[in-house]
């Protein structure tokens, strides 16, 4: 068993002020015994959107890098994996930032990094909203591995398409760090969060952030963690707080024995590449 937790946030547009929670609940989750911990997109900041450009570091734990510094002493003071999702990175623009998922050890060495490579767009009425405008995309998807086995990383919007983690093989974790707007959220972040980890057959882990912004933006919340059944084992509708619970090899295993859906995949596949 390997006990983990998602961490959900109400983030403001001061940054040490963020640190300080993100602090308080690492600790938290660690005092319940989890051994990696999820924090949600835009843990360190959610303000006016030119915000993270101009609070955008150098990818490296350095006096530069304050953000990135907090995360590797606190994976280190309290001995657990901190992923911390997202930080806002320097760009080959000066106008945008790398959207990163940083992964940090026990130790507090820096383990993995994902660029978040989809990028939101939506527009309803007076709601409107287009990271392409401050983030530069990524390229590449990215699994490593974790306490948690394999662990693929992915941030929110990235969950709308399914190609990325098939891409990444068979897995053992999904990560998703999120801030999900209200009216998405409401109507889409649950279906699909479970449709992912029916579909990999894998644990999925959630962070979000959930509640009413200083911004004036709402977030969904629902932070969750979903087993690979697709039943959620805990959950948090709105606020800051966490959800945590184990993730269990045997039932992971007996799921893909009971029905071996990724074997199967991997016999279609072969079948159709031969025939073309």
């Amino acid at each position: 068993m390997v006990r983990v937790a998602a961490i959900q946030m109400v983030s403001t547009p001061r940054v040490q002020e963020n640190l300080d929670r993100m602090r308080y609940w690492v600790g938290q989750a660690a005092a319940r015994g989890a051994q990696l911990v999820l924090l949600p997109e835009y843990f360190c900041v959610m303000g006016a959107e030119t915000d993270k450009v101009r609070l955008r570091e150098p990818h490296g734990a350095g006096p530069s890098s304050p953000i990135q510094q907090a995360l590797a002493q606190t994976a280190a003071a309290h001995q657990v994996w901190l992923l911390g999702g997202t930080v806002p990175l320097v760009a080959s623009t000066p106008d945008r930032v790398r959207n990163s998922v940083l992964v940090f050890g026990p130790d507090g060495e820096e383990r993995s990094r994902y660029d978040k490579i989809h990028l939101f767009a939506f527009k309803k009425g007076s709601e409107s909203y287009d990271e392409s405008v401050t983030i530069e995309p990524g390229s590449e998807p990215v699994a490593c591995q974790t306490i948690a086995g394999r662990t693929a990383l992915s941030v929110c919007y990235d969950l709308r398409f399914p190609e990325l983690y098939r891409a990444l093989g068979v897995l053992d974790l999904i990560v998703v760090p999120a801030a999900f707007t209200y009216t998405t959220g409401r109507a889409h972040w649950e279906l699909l969060l479970r449709t992912r980890a029916v579909e990999n057959q894998c644990y999925l882990l959630a962070s979000a952030q959930g509640g009413q912004h200083e911004s004036g933006r709402r977030t969904w919340g629902h932070s969750m963690l979903i087993d690979p059944w697709g039943e959620i084992v805990d959950c948090l509708p709105e606020g800051e707080g966490l959800v945590a619970g184990d993730l269990d090899a045997g039932r992971l295993a007996e799921i893909r024995l009971n029905l071996p859906a990724l074997e199967h995949r991997v016999m279609v596949h072969r079948t159709m590449n031969k025939n073309l």
